[in-house]
């Protein structure tokens, strides 16, 4: 069979009073997180807009089992940049990533190169938008306790879309035999957030459950309907302290990005995604990394 291929209660009166306040509390409490994370994003934006990094993307099917196929590992270059403006119809910025491809392996593009199904897109959502005041309202939050993370004392918030949306296939726009599928409402995120900064740590993503999906049929090549099942959609994106000079500036920026994604009926694949050579348009940086 044919793979098809994507780009994922009286006694109790007193009882009841404490767990009243404190729960007054836990909402007090994830309102100020809320919005000092709200906060820190949006100078997040506002400050990597004036930054360029290098991009390093590793691709690599694997099979149900989690192991490497017999297919080499595909691997790109990109130069990569956060943009975060105003929209033509004054609807506010939208934060997304810009990248321009440098490498296919360890060679230049060649013009006849065409991106493959698993290739980032040239733009792209950014993951950390989610956290954007603006954008709070269509996610539920919930604190999940502390924990330490590289040495820093860190708060946990898991994260899910509010609403439950229908899954949905379509064509990639210029990829043969390669498709978009949306599954809005079925991932949650935990993210290790800095207790003294509010800067974002770690961000985790993960299924919640299984999620079917059937590809429509394609006249044209004669495939019938086809069912596939996202078995996992895992994701991590790491941030760590880059450091710049004249003028002296520490920023916490994405350090590296993993995904792994099983799939019945369609390609299962790791992508591990490396940020280095970050550089501010008038001069350089460099990642320091925190034991």
């Amino acid at each position: 069979m044919r793979r098809v291929r994507f780009l994922a209660l009286a006694v109790v009166v007193a009882p009841l009073a404490i767990v009243h306040g404190a729960q007054r509390d836990s909402s007090a409490d994830l309102a100020a997180l809320l919005a000092r994370v709200g906060a820190a994003v949006e100078k997040y934006y506002a400050r990597a807009q004036s930054l360029i990094c290098l991009e390093t993307v590793r691709l690599q099917s694997i099979g149900l089992d989690l192991t490497p196929n017999l297919s080499l590992a595909r691997q790109l270059s990109y130069e990569l940049r956060v943009a975060w403006d105003a929209l033509a119809d004054g609807q506010p910025p939208e934060a997304v990533v810009q990248r321009q491809l440098l490498k296919v392996g360890s060679r230049a593009p060649r013009p006849k190169d065409k991106p493959e199904c698993l290739d980032p897109s040239a733009v792209s959502p950014d993951t950390l938008a989610m956290l954007l005041p603006i954008n709070q309202s269509e996610f539920t939050f919930k604190l999940a306790g502390n924990t330490r993370f590289k040495g820093r004392q860190a708060l946990l918030l898991d994260v899910k879309e509010r609403q439950t949306g229908p899954v949905i296939a379509e064509p990639h726009e210029d990829r043969k035999d390669c498709w978009h599928v949306s599954m809005p409402g079925r991932t949650q995120w935990r993210i290790v957030i800095d207790a003294e900064t509010s800067d974002v740590l770690r961000m985790n993503g993960r299924l919640i459950g299984w999620v079917d999906v059937a590809l429509p049929a394609d006249r044209k090549s004669g495939r019938a309907e086809l069912p596939v099942v996202f078995e996992r959609f895992d994701q991590s994106i790491v941030y760590g302290p880059v450091r710049f000079v004249d003028p002296d500036e520490t920023l916490m920026l994405p350090t590296s990005a993993d995904t792994l994604a099983v799939r019945r009926g369609s390609l299962s694949y790791r992508e591990n995604r490396k940020f280095s050579n970050y550089r501010r348009f008038i001069t350089g940086g460099r990642i320091v990394q925190n034991d």
